[in-house]
């Protein structure tokens, strides 16, 4: 059964820290790209980061880029996603997502991505 499941939301106050996780089974990331992506309640889902898997580059959005940080770990088969100093607009559902087959990050279309989470609750509130 092919599963990518997402752990480690929550609730937390302005400027404080979360750090997400995305585990795959039935299936490897060592060849996909992963990205996280979020909605926010009445907002159209966006392309927060992506983690390339042959040379590990990064990209992030410009809202979140120097507090959040992309990583994976393939013997693990799971990407994680650092947030801090989390602000209230980053309050969403992040949801993690692998390409069906491609090495390289090369956007945020939905059509690239094979393999994708339920995703997990992110509340940053005082």
């Amino acid at each position: 059964q092919l599963q990518f499941v997402e752990s480690g939301g929550g609730l937390v106050q302005p400027g404080g820290s979360l750090r997400l996780s995305c585990t795959g089974s039935g299936f490897t990331l060592d060849y996909r790209a992963v990205a996280w992506f979020r909605q926010a309640p009445g907002k159209e889902r966006e392309g927060v980061s992506c983690i390339s898997a042959s040379d590990g580059m990064t990209y992030y959005t410009d809202s979140v880029k120097g507090r959040f940080t992309i990583s994976r770990d393939n013997t693990k088969n799971t990407a994680y996603l650092q947030m801090n100093n989390l602000k209230p607009e980053d309050t969403a559902v992040y949801s993690c997502a692998a390409t069906r087959a491609s090495n390289y990050c090369s956007g945020y279309e939905s059509y690239v991505y094979g393999y994708w989470g339920r995703g997990t609750q992110v509340t940053v509130s005082s």
